[in-house]
C-alpha cells in the first residue's frame, strides 16, 4: 500500500513538473503541418545554402574571363553554359542569389524599423501625431512605388553612383518605400492593446511612455509583424528584379538576379540562349513562391482571426 502511495506521489510530482509549451513552440509546431509551408521552407533554405555557400565550391571566379569559351550552351564543365563573356551562368546565378537575397531581406529590416515604430507611436500617443503619420503614409500609399523607384534608379544612373555603393541605396530605396503598410497594421494592434488591463497595470506604476511602447506594445505585435515581413522580403526582391531588369537597380558587373534576365532583351539570346536568362528567372519564381507560401502559413498560424 505505501508502494503504491509513493508511485502516485511521484507521478503527481512529474505531473505538476510539466511545463505548459510555449505559444511560439505551438506555433511551430502547427507550421510543421502545413506541407506546402514546410515545402517552401525547404525550398528557401536550400536556395540559400546553394547561394551562399555553393560559390566556395565553384572553380572558376567572377573575373574569370575567356571570350573564346563565350556563350556555349550547358556542358559538363559549365553545368548552366557560360555567358558572351565566357563566365561560369551557375557561379552567376550563386552569386547573383546573395546580392538579390540580401536586398530582400535588408529591405525588409528597414521596412519593419520605419513602420513598426511610427505604427507604434502613432497607435499609443494618438491626436497630431497619429494625424500626421497617417496623412503621411497615406501619401506614400497613393504614390506608385515602381514609377517612383523607376525615377529614383534614373536620377541615381545620372549621378553615376558605383555599382559597389548603388546596391546599398537600392537596399534603403526598397525599405523605405513599404513602411506605409505595416504602420497601419501595428497602429491598429496598438490602439486595441492600450486598452487592455496589462496597459492600465502599466500606467499606475507610473512607467515612461518608451518602455510601455518598446517593452510591452511592439513585443505583443511580434506576430502580425514577422507575417508581413515575410512578404516583404518576396515584394523587395521582385522589386529589385525589375529595376535591375531596367538597368535602373544593380548594375554590371555586380550580378543579380534581375540584371541576369536582361539577356533576354536580345532576340538572339532569348530564342538560341535561354541558359543565359532562364536559370535566374526560375530562381526568382521558386523564391519568391516559397517565401509567399511561408507567409501565408504564418499567417494561419499566428493570427486567430486567420485560422482555418
Amino acid at each position: 500500500m505505501s508502494q503504491t502511495v509513493a508511485e502516485s506521489t511521484a507521478q503527481d510530482s512529474k505531473v505538476q513538473t510539466i511545463k505548459p509549451a510555449s505559444p511560439w513552440r505551438l506555433a511551430f509546431k502547427q507550421l510543421l503541418k502545413n506541407k506546402f509551408a514546410v515545402g517552401g521552407l525547404v525550398v528557401l533554405v536550400l536556395m540559400f545554402l546553394i547561394c551562399f555557400i555553393g560559390p566556395f565550391f565553384s572553380p572558376y571566379s567572377l573575373e574569370t574571363m575567356n571570350i573564346r569559351n563565350g556563350n556555349k550552351p550547358p556542358n559538363a564543365a559549365h553545368w548552366l553554359g557560360t555567358d558572351n563573356l565566357g563566365r561560369d551562368i551557375l557561379l552567376r546565378v550563386m552569386l547573383a542569389g546573395r546580392v538579390s537575397l540580401l536586398v530582400g531581406l535588408v529591405a525588409m529590416m528597414i521596412s519593419v524599423a520605419i513602420g513598426s515604430t511610427l505604427g507604434a507611436l502613432a497607435g499609443y500617443y494618438r491626436g497630431w501625431v497619429d494625424s500626421i503619420i497617417m496623412r503621411l503614409a497615406d501619401i506614400m500609399m497613393s504614390i506608385p512605388s515602381l514609377p517612383l523607384l523607376i525615377i529614383l534608379g534614373a536620377v541615381l544612373s545620372d549621378m553615376k553612383v558605383p555599382p559597389d555603393k548603388r546596391i546599398y541605396v537600392v537596399m534603403f530605396l526598397l525599405g523605405f518605400m513599404s513602411w506605409p503598410s505595416l504602420s497601419r497594421l501595428v497602429r491598429g494592434q496598438i490602439l486595441m492593446l492600450r486598452e487592455q488591463e496589462f496597459m492600465q497595470a502599466a500606467e499606475v506604476l507610473g512607467l515612461r511612455d518608451r518602455r510601455k511602447i518598446f517593452r510591452h506594445l511592439l513585443p505583443n505585435t511580434i506576430p502580425i509583424i514577422i507575417v508581413v515581413a515575410t512578404l516583404m522580403v518576396a515584394g523587395a526582391i521582385l522589386q529589385e528584379s525589375v529595376l535591375s531588369y531596367l538597368g535602373l537597380g544593380v548594375v554590371p558587373p555586380t550580378p543579380s538576379w534581375g540584371n541576369m534576365i536582361t539577356a533576354a532583351n536580345n532576340l538572339i539570346d532569348f530564342q538560341k540562349r535561354p541558359w543565359l536568362w532562364v536559370p535566374p528567372g526560375v530562381c526568382i519564381f521558386f523564391t519568391v513562391i516559397a517565401i509567399n507560401v511561408i507567409g501565408d502559413g504564418l499567417r494561419d498560424v499566428l493570427d486567430p482571426k486567420m485560422k482555418r
